[in-house]
């Protein structure tokens, strides 16, 4: 929970891969809600040079940093997907700094409550200052398809992929609020504005309390 009544009221954005996460961010951020993304705090700590990526030199070898300095992420995702302990060895490296970073900044958040994308919620711990979980939800075949047009993944590798995640069932039993992204943007629009009200709501009961 958060620190204090003085503090934003936070909710953590999760979902599965492809499942619409970063639609349903833009929806909130065009009401006015302040967005903080885990995956985007992640590119910035791995910029050279940098602790982080001194660390994932170390532990996977150069080749990963391309002719620019800069990590050659789809090389690093394609590893740690074909390999879960690469993955569990990457997040030991992230995660940490990862969750400090998005912490420090979420508590002076000018507004009333605040977004945080965290895609890997259900895979993660030390998020006990969130106040509120909202999972985006869609059908795995969706998912699939989303990750093929979007990416540009071979079948293979997008499969390993959503099986690497956690399960939909693991992730909806963190749930506060669900969105169902399986339909049409309309429909998303409507739920957006729904959980927008309510969390307006609920962050002027915990100003007062």
């Amino acid at each position: 929970m958060a620190a204090s009544s003085s503090d934003p009221f936070l909710v953590a954005l999760t979902g599965g891969i492809a499942s619409g996460k970063s639609t349903v961010a833009d929806r909130f951020a065009a009401l006015g809600v302040p967005i903080l993304d885990a995956d985007a705090v992640a590119r910035e700590l791995v910029e050279p040079p940098s602790a982080a990526l001194e660390a994932i030199v170390a532990r996977f070898g150069a080749q990963l940093i391309q002719a620019d300095g800069r990590l050659d992420r789809r090389g690093l995702r394609e590893r740690i997907f074909a390999d879960p302990a690469d993955r569990l060895a990457l997040e030991a490296i992230l995660h940490p700094a990862i969750r400090r970073t998005l912490r420090d900044r979420a508590m002076v958040l000018p507004h009333a409550y605040g977004l945080i994308a965290i895609p890997l919620l259900s895979e993660s711990s030390g998020y006990d200052w969130i106040d509120r979980v909202l999972v985006v939800d869609a059908p795995p075949g969706v998912q699939l398809e989303r990750l093929l047009r979007r990416d540009g993944l071979s079948p293979d590798l997008a499969e390993s992929m959503l099986a690497a995640q956690a399960s939909r069932e693991r992730r909806l039993a963190l749930a506060d609020d669900v969105i169902d992204n399986g339909g049409t943007p309309a429909e998303l629009d409507a739920q957006v504005r729904r959980l927008h009200a309510l969390y307006l709501e609920l962050a002027t009961g915990a100003r007062r309390a």
